[in-house]
C-alpha cells in the first residue's frame, strides 16, 4: 500500500462525476470545503479556550 497516486485520484474523480452528476459536483465541493473549515475553525476556538484559562478541567 503506496501513497495515493494521480491514478487514484482520477478514479475517484471519475466515479464522483458518475454518481452525482457534473453538475452537482462544485456545490458537493464547496460544502465539504465549508465543513472542513467550521470544523478546523471550532477546533482552533476549543485550543483557545482551554489554553486561555490556566485552569486544567475533566471532561465528564
Amino acid at each position: 500500500m503506496g501513497a495515493i497516486g494521480i491514478r487514484e485520484i482520477l478514479f475517484v474523480l471519475v466515479v464522483l462525476a458518475l454518481i452525482f452528476g457534473a453538475k452537482r459536483l462544485p456545490d458537493l465541493a464547496r460544502g465539504l470545503g465549508s465543513g472542513i473549515r467550521n470544523f478546523k475553525g471550532s477546533l482552533r476556538a476549543g485550543a483557545e479556550s482551554d489554553s486561555g484559562d490556566g485552569v486544567d478541567r475533566e471532561i465528564q
